[in-house]
């Protein structure tokens, strides 16, 4: 079973433009808005479930809040953290070629007994799984130390438990800084901050391999380097891989990097190997990308024989300041 923690969980509207967005101006729809229950966790965890691979979602949500209706008419296995407030709602325009424009509330603050039972609830549920999965942004309330208190929570109840992590800016720095993370997913952006690059230092498959290299040597076990139409790359202690797309129509990218993470922890379960593990990521987002809305793509939309692996020299290149 593969345990999945949003802290920051979401409802996230979609709405698809006729044409491409300009400011100040009035839009038509092309269909009515697409509302899930979602979260960067909670995404994974669909997917994780469309593909038979057991999956349960920890969410701080009140039982009466309409992300928990939505949870449970989809039939998500979830447990509750209780909060006071609603969840927040994130909304998302997709443009005709499939540019897509986020505006992401910031959600309400956990107070202490949230945090609390979110570790307690962490502390019962690792005790049977193989995986946590860290996923998302953290709200006001927790500090990054959070992320590394339900590390250290998850493995004290199940030593053997593997982490993987999701998340970006100061959580993904404290993780990475107290060790033992077993996978790490950061997309270009996240990666140049967290190793102090410019922005657009990750400008090449080279300096992308550079990066994830340079990743794994800060004691990160394998990073799964997301670089959006450019594919991906997975690095870890035996070498590095990258990963060319399939001719892929974007509708929106909300999700697919979570079904890219989705996709390594199913092939993962399989016993896949690395290249197994990195073209099935590769597929799964890019079959997310290729949805509407918040993409949830199922074994068959993901089709991993269409992608290409190859590999790369570890050092092929240092990311270069700009």
């Amino acid at each position: 079973m593969i345990l999945t923690l949003t802290l920051n969980p979401s409802i996230d509207r979609t709405v698809t433009l006729d044409a491409p967005l300009e400011r100040g101006t009035v839009h038509r729809a092309s269909a009515a808005s697409v509302t899930v229950a979602a979260g960067k966790g909670v995404n994974v965890t669909r997917v994780l479930r469309a593909a038979g691979v057991p999956s349960r979602a920890i969410v701080p949500a009140g039982a009466d809040d309409p992300f928990t209706a939505m949870l449970a008419a989809d039939g998500v296995d979830a447990v509750l953290v209780p909060v006071d407030a609603a969840v927040r709602t994130n909304l998302a325009l997709t443009e005709p070629d499939g540019t897509t424009t986020k505006v992401n509330e910031p959600g309400a603050a956990l107070a202490e007994r949230s945090i609390a039972a979110t570790l307690d609830a962490v502390r019962t549920h690792a005790v049977g799984a193989d995986w946590l999965v860290i996923a998302g942004s953290v709200p006001a309330g927790a500090g990054p130390e959070i992320v590394v208190e339900t590390m250290r929570v998850a493995r004290a109840a199940n030593p053997g438990i593997r982490i993987a992590v999701d998340t970006s800016g100061a959580p993904l720095m404290a993780t990475v800084a107290a060790g033992g993370v077993d996978l790490a997913k950061p997309n270009d952006e996240e990666l140049e901050e967290l190793l102090g690059l410019s922005h657009g230092a990750i400008d090449s498959t080279d300096a992308a391999a550079a990066a994830a290299t340079a990743l794994v040597g800060l004691g990160v076990g394998s990073v799964l380097l997301t670089l959006g139409g450019d594919g991906a790359v997975l690095a870890d202690a035996d070498g590095v891989l990258h990963a060319s797309p399939p001719p892929t129509t974007v509708r929106s990218t909300v999700g697919a990097g979570d079904a890219s993470l989705a996709g390594w922890l199913i092939a993962d379960a399989r016993g896949d190997d690395a290249a197994g593990r990195l073209r099935q990521a590769v597929a799964h987002g890019s079959a997310a990308a290729a949805m509407p809305g918040t993409g949830f793509p199922t074994p068959a939309d993901a089709d991993a024989a269409r992608v290409a692996v190859t590999d790369l020299p570890a050092h092929a290149a240092d990311p270069q300041e700009h």
